[in-house]
């Protein structure tokens, strides 16, 4: 006989979305759908300081299958309660299709057109409106209880140095293993960063299906980086005591930890329940758009798309980026980087390597601020007003069969 199934008691609470997804914020997003309309939604948002509305967009003017589907999850995601679409006019972007999905979603959604609306000032005045009696709207409602288990989060790695793989992503590996253990969705990736660790992630994978997919996964990034003729190991990592692609990617598998791996993920696929995800930000295909990550933003975007509230961020070097939408948590894994910027940085795993603390003590501490965070608590970058947001050109193709997570429509 089988034993019965328990659900995690609510530890958090989150406001309810018609789709049964919980938020920890409740924001108002614009959103520019070509770099033509980006300063006139930014002066919109810039009437706003301090409040809940931040500015996301697409800089292309060509439509984009990629750009589509992860503006779709960004706009439906469970932290975003109403959505104003900025649009000049003769962009290739389906705003209507957007604008359907939000409304879908039963969102307050509103579009202004700037070739149809007299141009800058009108515009600006009648986004302005909009976006007030938004808040207003939202002001109104409340928080519900919300179980770790219905909460996503993600971790990346930036500014990497020779601290950040034996302090900061082993601590966000403990931790991860914390928030799987107890029901959450938690979603790693950088596969151009896990280049060599594929045996390793083949080994963890529940079924040798998934196993012998995230080898392919890993030569996929390997294949792309050799023809871009460069690979993701930049002149900080050299400059901070990393010396080779192999002990970078070594050190950002750590964040990992060590649970099970269920499932693969591609920009905009939503986890299938609770348990480990890769999430493979390298394209498909031919290279054909460039370098794949040109920044770390760019692969936070990508796990907002997936669903993530959180982003845990782990830097020696330091940076002191955050994000639109999902909050991020600052993993500082160099003691003396956290001391020059300790304004920036949530948690100190610098500790582990000055005796002050023991690994599992800070991976404890991480899941701390991870509720804290959820709970409404601001993360430093959030405190510092930051937003930043990245939306490119890229092309995949979807996953399947059944023991990944399917794409949904």
């Amino acid at each position: 006989m089988n034993a019965p199934t328990t659900t995690p008691a609510p530890v958090l609470s989150g406001y309810l979305r018609a789709d049964g997804r919980k938020g920890i914020r409740n924001i108002v997003v614009v959103a520019y759908m070509v770099e033509c309309a980006h300063h006139v939604a930014r002066l919109m948002v810039n009437a706003f300081p301090g409040q809940p509305v931040h500015l996301i967009g697409f800089t292309g003017c060509f439509p984009n299958e990629y750009a589509d589907q992860v503006m779709r999850r960004l706009l439906t995601h469970p932290n975003v309660g109403a959505v104003l679409l900025v649009s000049l006019g003769c962009e290739g972007f389906n705003k209507y299709g957007l604008s359907s999905a939000v409304a879908d979603s039963d969102r307050p959604v509103h579009t202004i057109t700037i070739q149809e609306n007299s141009g800058t000032r009108p515009s600006v005045s009648s986004g302005v409106e909009w976006i007030s009696w938004a808040l207003e709207h939202l002001a109104q409602q409340t928080r519900v209880p919300m179980g770790l288990d219905e909460l996503v989060v993600a971790t990346i790695c930036g500014g990497s140095d020779s601290t950040s793989g034996i302090s900061a992503n082993p601590a966000v590996g403990v931790a991860f293993d914390t928030l799987i253990a107890a029901g959450s969705p938690c979603i790693f990736e950088e596969t151009g960063e896990l280049v060599g660790c594929e045996y390793h992630m083949q080994r963890r994978a529940v079924s040798p299906e998934l196993g012998n997919a995230i080898v392919e996964t890993v030569a996929k990034a390997a294949r792309y980086y050799t023809i871009m003729g460069h690979g993701s190991f930049s002149p900080g990592n050299a400059d901070g005591g990393l010396t080779t692609q192999e002990e970078k990617s070594l050190g950002a598998y750590a964040k990992s930890g060590s649970s099970p791996i269920v499932g693969i993920l591609k920009p905009g696929d939503q986890p299938a329940g609770g348990g480990l995800y890769l999430l493979d930000v390298v394209p498909d295909g031919e290279p054909r758009f460039g370098f794949p990550n040109v920044s770390d933003n760019a692969e936070i975007v990508e796990l907002i798309s997936c669903g993530a509230h959180i982003t845990l961020f782990t830097t020696g070097r330091g940076s002191v980026v955050g994000s639109a939408i999902s909050p991020v948590i600052k993993v500082c894994a160099n003691p003396q980087t956290f001391e020059r910027l300790s304004d920036d940085m949530d948690v100190n795993a610098g500790k582990i390597l000055t005796g002050e603390a023991s690994l599992e003590e800070v991976g404890a501490e991480i899941v701390t601020a991870v509720l804290d965070v959820a709970n409404g608590a601001l993360s430093r970058s959030e405190d510092l007003g930051h937003q930043e947001f990245v939306l490119t050109y890229k092309q995949f193709d979807a996953v399947g069969p059944g023991c990944f997570p399917l794409r949904a429509a």
